[in-house]
């Protein structure tokens, strides 16, 4: 099932987030620029979306030698948020697919860079609504405000041009929504994006969950509205469509409203339903079903804001509804993670790496029609190969949850029900954060990231045996446990969520020398649904081998940093015996 793949030398490139300008951005001497492979005109769309016109600001990059007599299939591509079509990132998926024989058209998404209207998160309604009407100049059935036309992208019917979409974060859940919206589009590859912003922003991890926020992601999320909100105070002479009131703005009021009720940390049910609703309606999760489009997602190992599973639960509805995509788990996402022989768009050098020729490959299938392969359904990168031209392996489907470990008495992670002690063990959460497991804007600010740490008596911890072999996890594990908190269970029924019992699951890597790690920083937050019941865990998915000689550690914590965690003090004890007791599950995959 399991299968190496070659890859070759690149650095990190695409840019994720903030304005993170990796190569320099194009300048244009006037109205268009040239260079011996492609034009660039920058050009300006007047378009409906959400009840308001909006202007859009984008380059097109025009192959030479592309004419109505030789159209080309086109590449359509924004940025990710807090950037623009001209920073390095961005630009460079224009020059990238020009140089390989695409039309491309590069925009700014609606609130950034020159372009007007509000940020309002990917809506299908409002920025797929944008996009599509790029699409129609694509199809050479509107203008440019200058009059600009297309008449050379290839066509599929009169008004159905040849179009994919490649971007990341931001810039990739827009390709979703657009693709739900018009089925013109014809092939997409979101990178590091989401599936469900609930769950990005305020993320439980109880199957089951998501009727009310997890645990609140407080740094992610203010780094990311703050960014958002500055603009008009940090950008001279601003559409005015992009300022909407002092109280919200740069953002549309529904996306204030949920920024505003996740900082709370008071989750009434009307309230709450609210503003899930409108995460979910901004997401992926709501809208796949309209998607038909060949869909190749790209994901990132190191990725606090949009793990692995956001991926994973794109990838299984598309699949799942008859849609065809692949998915990779590449080295790097929002937390860093940069690798040698890893994808480099700044470079304009798809070959180079194994992530690039797939995308080449998804785009000279479905819109150029080559007979290519495309690829496996998954592929993953592996970060203990030395050799860069070994790092992928590929399967034909996910791993599987195929072993077992128990949460014994004693502290002990055994891998026999019959071997758990019987015990109980408390820990009790304090007023502050008592565990660290990242400071999620480290990367973009520079401040420095302690080691993990949890604080003794304010977690729990289960340890296995040191390891006879090398041991890789690929997936999401998940744990199943039960806890006793005689004082969340007197306020999990208040009416308020932010009453019910939060705790942190987490796996580190224990060395022989007692050096731990928390593999990527990753932790899974978790609202606990009833303290009377047993639940189960989804961890963030991983890929990570575990040495011969080193220990699988499962721990449970009180709280952390990057999150908000219980209101008020909730003591909470749990109790193993051969009968009842936590069970660890670990998608394992022979070398």
């Amino acid at each position: 099932m399991f299968r190496r793949v070659p890859g070759t030398r690149a650095a990190l490139a695409l840019a994720l987030t903030a304005p993170l300008t990796l190569t320099a951005p194009l300048t244009l001497a006037g109205r268009a620029a040239a260079t011996d492979q492609y034009t660039v005109t920058a050009l300006r769309f007047t378009v409906r979306a959400g009840g308001r016109d909006c202007m859009v600001d984008a380059d097109l990059y025009r192959p030479v030698g592309v004419d109505r007599a030789h159209p080309a299939p086109a590449v359509l591509a924004t940025n990710g948020f807090g950037g623009s079509k001209s920073d390095g990132s961005t630009d460079a998926i224009g020059k990238t697919f020009a140089g390989r024989g695409y039309v491309g058209l590069v925009y700014s998404g609606l609130g950034f860079g020159k372009s007007g209207c509000l940020i309002s998160l990917d809506d299908p309604d409002i920025d797929a609504a944008a996009a599509s009407g790029l699409v129609d100049f694509l199809a050479g059935t509107r203008a440019a405000d200058d009059g600009t036309r297309a008449d050379f992208v290839t066509l599929d019917a009169k008004g159905d041009p040849r179009v994919g979409t490649i971007g990341g974060s931001y810039g990739g859940a827009v390709q979703l929504a657009t693709a739900a919206v018009d089925h013109r589009v014809d092939a997409l590859v979101p990178m590091v994006t989401w599936n469900d912003l609930a769950y990005s922003l305020a993320p439980d991890n109880a199957v089951g969950g998501g009727s009310v926020p997890g645990a609140f992601k407080w740094q992610w999320t203010n780094g990311f509205y703050l960014m958002g909100e500055n603009q008009p105070l940090t950008v001279p002479g601003l559409d005015p469509t992009r300022i909407d009131s002092l109280a919200c703005v740069h953002f549309v009021s529904k996306a204030c409203a949920l920024i505003r009720t996740l900082n709370s940390g008071s989750y009434p049910a009307k309230v709450t339903a609210d503003v899930l609703g409108y995460a979910h309606s901004v997401s992926p999760v709501s809208y796949l079903k309209r998607v038909e489009a060949p869909t190749l997602l790209v994901q990132g190992q190191a990725d606090s804001l949009f793990n692995l599973n956001e991926a994973t639960a794109t990838y299984r509805r598309l699949t799942a509804q008859g849609t065809t995509a692949g998915m990779i788990w590449q080295s790097w996402g929002h937390s860093g993670g940069s690798a040698a022989g890893e994808l480099d768009l700044g470079r304009g050098d798809l070959e180079s790496s194994y992530v690039g020729r797939r995308i080449a490959a998804w785009f000279d299938r479905y819109l150029r029609g080559r007979d290519v392969d495309t690829g496996p359904a998954f592929a993953y990168y592996r970060d203990w190969i030395t050799d860069p031209a070994d790092t992928y392996a590929t399967a034909d489907q996910l791993p599987a949850l195929d072993e077992k470990l128990y949460l014994s008495g004693d502290g002990r992670l055994v891998d026999d029900r019959a071997k758990v002690a019987r015990g109980g063990r408390e820990y009790v959460n304090r007023p502050v954060p008592t565990s660290h497991s990242e400071n999620s804007l480290s990367g973009m600010t520079g401040l420095p990231d302690p080691a993990p740490y949890d604080t003794r008596g304010t977690c729990l911890g289960w340890t296995g045996a040191p390891l006879t072999r090398a041991t890789d996890v690929v997936g999401a594990p998940k744990a199943t446990l039960k806890v006793v908190s005689p004082a969340a269970r007197r306020t999990q029924n208040s009416g308020d969520a932010a009453d019910k019992l939060v705790l942190f699951a987490k796996l580190y890597d224990l060395a022989p020398d007692g050096t731990q790690t928390l593999v990527h920083r990753l932790v899974a937050p978790v609202r606990v649904p009833d303290v009377t019941k047993s639940f189960t865990v989804t961890l963030p998915g991983i890929v990570h081998r575990y040495a011969k000689g080193h220990r699988l550690r499962f721990v449970i914590a009180a709280s952390d940093d990057a999150y908000t965690g219980n209101r008020g003090i909730k003591p909470v004890t749990v109790v193993s015996s051969p009968q009842d007791t936590g069970v660890l599950e670990l998608p394992v995959v022979a070398d």
